[in-house]
Parts: structure tokens; C-alpha cells; sequence
């Protein structure tokens, strides 16, 4: 991060410095050796992450009070904690809320990198690989900071953001919302300079209450953008494309269709289910070939094009970047070739009928020699609609010609597949026997439906027995 003595890390945080075992009345406000002290290591709320030079962030999590690993954290070379209390070990900034805290920590860091650009990305599916990939074409010009994994929240956010250095050239930021207000908040921990809204679906909609507030939250990050700042919105979604309408900042739209700035024609895939298009951009024209599996991400790249041109790459740097990305998050179409002729598409790290529908299309466009096999599980949080959303999968599994179809789990039943099971157990015991060479199996399910563990177990078959190879002698 960029190193912050121990005092600015208090007057960002709004909190007061107490010194290890001083109580809490014990502040710190005459010189010693809690206010000289560097925060020059990683910020982190996980203790065993903690290197010399770290700030302890102790949040309090459904299943563990970080307080109680402040000296862990110390024991690593952390020189401060960020807490509620006062906690023997470490010097403490202690705050009310530890949460609100640490975005204000992360905005004062951001603060410390004046004109460095920020992408916020957006949309109920296709954050994570978006942002994944936009790294990838960033990465190819400058020193670039994104999120690992899913890191999206109140909380997420500003690990990402502490993550900034003065050589950072361009930060990435991916933003979730679980209701209204939520992209809003996160825009203050991290102003945009470009925000990318990818789709609107029903991800989480028994949540939000209905998709129109679902559009309502995704506009927010648009909304918070500078007049000098550019929206990139798909053009093939109409509810993102209308978000255009009454903003105050440039806009570009992105998608197949004709009205399009930055466009996608001529889409093929190969038998991966990797695509070809021609990418076309006022900067100029490419065919470019992506690695990754699934039409949907040529969406993905379009947005990732009208954001880096914007902060300052070329058209050839963008070309290039796009081709040479690879998957780079766990569980999001990732693709398995066994040894023994099976193709595994893990894709299990979450799902939303719009997400369930890009995995189906990418299935249905791979190359099978075998049977296309497709493993559901529960996609949650859609509140009144679940059960008409997942017969709804069922139904667009058959339209595709998907004929073998696995639901998995109590939640998933109202799929009507031909098949079900209880568990992602009985799952494996009733895909492992039967699984060929030729066949490609595709899983898909939100994340604590736990299909993703069974993706990695399926995954891993198939490999010749070590006991049954010839030995040389």
C-alpha cells in the first residue's frame, strides 16, 4: 500500500491510537512508539496474511471475532490493528465501527494517488471474469491493482483499494450490491473515473425485491461518475443502454447491436466453445480470438475494450491483451480436459438465470463426440420466483437439444430434469461410472450449493492409476 504513519491511519479512520496494554483510556498523544511507527505492509483482515509492516484490519465475521487474532497478526510482523477495543499486542486505532473505518482508510489511500484511474465494474452476472480480464489487458502497460476473486463488498473493496502503491497506473474495482445505496457506498471508498455496467437480471432478486431495483442499485455506479468520467454500458441489454439517458458523463455502448461504439461481429466458437469476432472500434477494426469458453464473454471483452482504450491504451494493446488473457479466477467456466477424453466445465461459483442460460449456450456450443451433460444446482436469493426460474432452466436445457440433465439438491428439484439427486455425494456416484470419453459435463449452481467442489472431484478422475503404469527397470 502506500505507507501511511500510524497517526494518518487514525485521523483517516476517525478513531484514536492505543498503545498494547494501556486499557481504554489509554491513548496515545504524545510522541512514542506507536505514532512513529510505518504502515508500509499489506492491510489485511486475515492474520495469517500479515507480513512486517501489515495493518491488522479485526472485523468481527459470522464465525469469528478477528479481535482474538491480533497477536497471530503481531507474531507476522503486523505494526498496528484496526479494532473496536483496546487489544493487548499491537498498537490499536480504535474505531466505532470497524467497517466503515476501514473505507475510510482505503479512500484516504486512494486520496494519496491523485489522477491514478479507477474502473468500477458492475451487473448481476460476469463481474468477476470482466474484471479478471480487464486486469489481464491493463496489466500488459502498467502496474495494475484488481480484486481477487469475487472481493466486491463494504469490505472487499477497501482490501482491494489498500492494495494501491505509488507505481500503481490503473486500479480496477469490482462492485456487488445485495440492495439499494450499496454501489453508492462503495463509489465513495473508490470514485470512478470509468464505470462499466454489464447487465441487469434476477440475481438476488429476493433481495432487492424486483429487477426494476435491481436496474435502480446497477445505476448507481454510472451515477457516480465526473462529467470528464465514461459510462460503458451494453447496448444489447435495454434496462443498462437506458441508464445512458440522464447521466452527466460521457457514455459508450457496447454489444452486437448496430448502435453499438465498440461492436462484436461475426462471432464463431471453436469446439471449446471459444470465440472468434471481429472486433470493431473507432480506433480501428481486429479479429480477435479469445481463450476463454462462452459466447457471453465476447461481452465481456467489449466492455473490457471501451475501458482501456479510455484509460489510455491502444487499439493494439487491447488486440493483443484480449488474445493472450486465460482464465483467471477459480470455478468460472473453467475448462478440464481429462486424460481419458472427458471435458469438465466448472462454472459452479455462482449462478442467476442469466448466468445459467451463458452456461448452457456455452455448453450446447462445445464440441461432443459424446453426450453434453448438464449438473444444476439451486441458483439462490430469487425469492417468489425461484421455482419458476429453475423450471425455466429445465425448459432452455431442452430447447438447447441438452438432453442429459442432472439437478442436484432439494432446491433444484423444480428443474424437472430427468434425473435428480439429493446431494452433490450421490451426484458423483451417479456421474462417475457413467461418464465417457467425448462426453463434456458442464456444473452450474451458486456457490453454497456446492456443485464447484464436485466440478474439482469430477475433474480430477480420469487420470491413469499410478499402480497400474509399467515401470521401466
Amino acid at each position: 500500500m502506500i505507507p501511511l504513519r500510524l497517526p494518518e491511519v487514525a485521523a483517516l479512520a476517525g478513531g484514536r491510537l492505543v498503545e498494547p496494554g494501556a486499557g481504554d483510556a489509554g491513548t496515545v498523544d504524545a510522541p512514542g512508539r506507536a505514532p512513529g511507527l510505518l504502515v508500509d505492509g499489506p492491510v489485511t483482515t486475515d492474520s495469517r496474511e500479515c507480513e512486517p509492516g501489515a495493518l491488522y484490519v479485526a472485523r468481527v465475521g459470522e464465525h469469528a471475532d478477528g479481535h482474538d487474532f491480533v497477536a497471530a497478526a503481531a507474531a507476522r510482523g503486523a505494526v498496528a490493528a484496526l479494532t473496536s477495543r483496546p487489544v493487548a499486542g499491537l498498537p490499536c486505532v480504535v474505531v466505532d465501527d470497524v467497517e466503515v473505518a476501514f473505507g475510510r482508510v482505503a479512500r484516504g489511500v486512494l486520496d494519496r494517488a491523485p489522477g491514478l484511474p479507477v474502473v468500477g465494474i458492475t451487473g448481476s452476472s460476469g463481474k468477476t471474469s470482466t474484471k479478471d480480464l480487464l486486469a489481464a489487458v491493463l496489466a500488459t502497460a502498467g502496474e495494475t491493482v484488481a480484486p481477487v476473486n469475487s472481493l466486491n463488498g463494504e469490505v472487499g473493496v477497501p482490501l482491494t483499494v489498500c492494495r494501491v502503491t505509488p507505481s500503481t497506473r490503473f486500479l480496477v474495482v469490482e462492485m456487488g450490491a445485495r440492495g439499494r445505496g450499496h454501489i453508492r457506498y462503495l463509489t465513495g471508498i473508490a470514485p470512478p473515473t470509468v464505470g462499466v455496467v454489464l447487465n441487469v437480471g434476477s440475481a438476488h432478486v429476493g433481495e432487492f425485491g424486483s429487477k426494476a431495483n435491481i436496474a435502480l442499485a446497477k445505476a448507481e455506479l454510472p451515477q457516480a461518475l465526473p462529467p470528464h468520467g465514461l459510462a460503458v454500458l451494453n447496448a444489447d441489454d435495454p434496462v443498462v443502454a437506458a441508464m445512458g439517458e440522464r447521466l452527466a458523463c460521457r457514455v459508450v455502448l457496447v454489444g452486437t447491436a448496430p448502435r453499438a461504439q465498440v461492436r462484436a461481429d461475426r462471432v464463431e466458437l471453436d469446439q471449446l466453445g471459444r470465440p472468434t469476432f471481429t472486433l470493431a472500434t473507432p480506433q480501428g477494426a481486429a479479429r480477435v480470438t479469445l481463450r476463454l469458453t462462452g459466447g457471453h464473454q465476447v461481452g465481456n471483452a467489449l466492455a473490457v475494450t471501451a475501458a482501456a482504450l479510455e484509460v489510455g491504451l491502444t487499439f493494439e494493446q487491447v488486440v493483443a491483451g484480449l488474445q493472450d488473457a486465460r482464465p483467471a479466477s477459480r470455478w468460472r467456466m473453467e475448462v478440464t480436459e481429462r486424460p481419458d477424453g472427458v471435458v469438465v466445465v466448472n462454472d459452479a461459483y455462482n449462478a442467476n438465470p442469466h448466468s445459467m442460460r451463458a452456461a448452457l449456450d456455452a455448453l450446447a456450443a462445445m464440441q461432443a463426440t459424446g453426450r453434453r451433460v448438464a449438473v444444476v444446482g439451486e441458483m439462490l436469493e430469487l425469492g417468489a420466483d425461484s421455482a419458476a426460474e429453475h423450471a425455466a432452466v429445465g425448459r432452455y436445457a431442452a430447447d438447447l437439444g441438452i438432453a442429459h440433465v442432472v439437478a442436484v439438491g432439494e432446491g433444484a428439484r423444480a428443474v424437472g430434469a430427468a434425473r435428480w439427486v439429493p446431494d452433490t455425494e450421490a451426484a458423483y456416484e451417479l456421474l462417475a461410472p457413467e461418464l465417457r470419453a467425448g462426453d463434456v459435463v458442464l456444473l452450474k449452481s451458486s456457490r453454497d450449493s456446492g456443485l464447484r467442489w464436485l466440478g474439482d472431484r469430477l475433474a480430477a478422475d480420469g487420470a491413469p492409476d499410478p499402480a497400474d503404469a509399467t515401470v521401466a527397470r
